[in-house]
């Protein structure tokens, strides 16, 4: 029987916790209208073309929270809700986008680590459940040390992820202002709404280290064996 499997609880706790968190956050800064009257498509529009990023598109994408920068692309993709919408969560949305775009401009470190990092993260990433099944049915340590690896890079990914989510969180608030998008008296708000996003890549990183530190005991536990 696996001893470590507690360790599995904290992470999933926290995780489910940051998903409700942001969640209701959400949902209540959505139906606020931002006293700009810009949407969000039209807030991250303004920062991008103030930065000198004229050819980078803001692109309506299908989904809920499906909002990202592809630095690939060089585009900014947003949810239907957030491109659309005139509310604080939506240019607090677009705008933290946008933050990745600015960092991409100055070839900010934390952002060029993880573009390096996202092929082998993605492989890990599909690779460890595949892992831990023919482990489990197999019954062999060597799943369990590969397992230890994928994981490792899965978490290291993680770490590097929180920089540059909190970077691009600070950079979107300090535009929002500095381009009169939003008021002082509504910093707070926007505060609240990319505080939230960011609890789940918290979450994120202290799964993929608990579940890391699961294999790792399990091995050590064979070794004394």
């Amino acid at each position: 029987m696996d001893q470590y499997w507690w360790l599995a609880i904290p992470g999933l706790i926290l995780g489910m916790f940051a998903q409700i968190k942001l969640s209701s956050t959400y949902s209540r800064f959505v139906r606020v209208p931002v006293d700009s009257g810009l949407s969000g498509a039209e807030a991250a529009r303004e920062i991008l073309d103030r930065a000198g990023l004229n050819d980078v598109p803001v692109r309506e994408v299908p989904g809920h929270l499906t909002d990202h920068y592809d630095p690939m692309k060089r585009e900014l993709c947003l949810s239907s809700e957030n491109f659309r919408g005139v509310s604080l969560a939506a240019v607090g949305v677009a705008a933290h986008e946008a933050g990745h775009a600015l960092q991409h401009q100055e070839a900010y470190a934390p952002l060029k680590l993880r573009m390096a990092l996202v092929p082998i993260t993605s492989f890990a990433s599909q690779a460890v459940f595949w892992i831990a099944m023919l482990g489990y049915f197999m019954n062999s340590m060597k799943f369990v040390g590969l397992a230890i690896i994928a994981f490792a890079i899965i978490s290291l990914f993680q770490a590097v992820t929180l920089p540059v989510e909190f970077d691009a969180s600070r950079r979107a608030r300090a535009q929002l202002l500095r381009l009169g998008i939003v008021q002082n008296h509504e910093s707070g708000a926007i505060g609240k709404v990319l505080n939230a996003a960011a609890l789940t890549y918290v979450a994120a990183l202290i799964e993929a280290v608990m579940t890391l530190l699961h294999f790792i005991l399990i091995a050590r536990g064979h070794n004394r064996d």
